[in-house]
C-alpha cells in the first residue's frame, strides 16, 4: 500500500462518522458499490489543512455499476434504502451504468472506468468497506492530485471543472490548493 493510501486508509477509519455511511452502504450489498467524491477528498484535503473532525460538504456521493437497472428510479429506490437506514445523510446515488448518456461518452464498463471521465481527477477517488471490514480504494487515476492538494481538470471537462470549482467554492474552503492545466 502506497504511503497515500495508507494515510487515506487511517483518515477514513478513524472518522466516526464516515466509517457509520461506509457501514450504512455496506448493509445494501450494491454491485461494484462505492462512496466517493467529496467524502474522500475533503477527508484528505481537511487532514492536509491541519482541519479534524468536519463532515463532508454537501451530499455523499455512492456510485455503483449494474447495467440491468440503468432507470433513474433505480437510484432513487437505492436512496430510499439508504434514506431509511440513515435519514441524517444526504445520500446522492448514481449507477454509473447509465451516466455516460448524461456525460455524452462512450458506455462505462464500472465504477473505476467512469471515474476516470469525472471532470477532475482528485476527485476521482472512492472507497468501500467489504465484508470482512478492509477499506478499499478505488482510484483509477491515482492519489498523487488529491495528496498534492492539485486542481486539474480532465482533458475535455475543462468548462465543467471551472463551474464546479466556482459553485464548491474549493478556492476558498481550501486555499492550499492549486489549480493546474491538464
Amino acid at each position: 500500500m502506497s504511503d497515500a493510501a495508507g494515510t487515506l486508509t487511517a483518515l477514513i477509519r478513524a472518522d466516526a462518522w464516515r466509517m457509520m455511511a461506509l457501514q450504512v452502504v455496506r448493509t445494501i450489498d450494491l454491485p461494484d458499490g462505492w462512496i466517493g467524491a467529496g467524502f474522500v477528498r475533503d477527508a484528505m484535503w481537511d487532514h492536509l489543512h491541519g482541519w479534524t473532525g468536519r463532515k463532508p460538504s454537501g451530499d455523499v456521493d455512492v456510485v455503483w455499476f449494474d447495467p440491468d437497472r440503468i432507470d433513474a428510479a433505480d437510484d432513487a429506490a437505492v436512496e430510499g434504502r439508504l434514506h431509511t437506514l440513515c435519514e441524517d445523510v444526504d445520500w446522492s446515488v448514481r449507477n454509473q451504468a447509465r451516466m455516460h448518456h448524461r456525460n455524452g461518452d462512450r458506455p462505462y464498463r464500472s465504477v473505476a472506468d467512469a471515474m476516470t471521465f469525472w471532470p477532475e481527477t482528485a476527485t476521482a477517488v472512492a472507497v468501500r468497506l467489504t465484508q470482512d471490514d478492509r477499506l478499499e480504494i478505488n482510484a483509477p487515476l491515482g492519489l498523487d492530485d488529491l495528496v498534492g492538494l492539485r486542481l486539474m481538470p480532465k482533458a475535455g471537462r475543462e468548462a465543467t471543472f471551472a463551474a464546479r470549482v466556482a459553485a464548491k467554492h474549493w478556492l476558498t474552503r481550501y486555499p492550499k490548493l492549486r489549480v493546474t492545466a491538464s
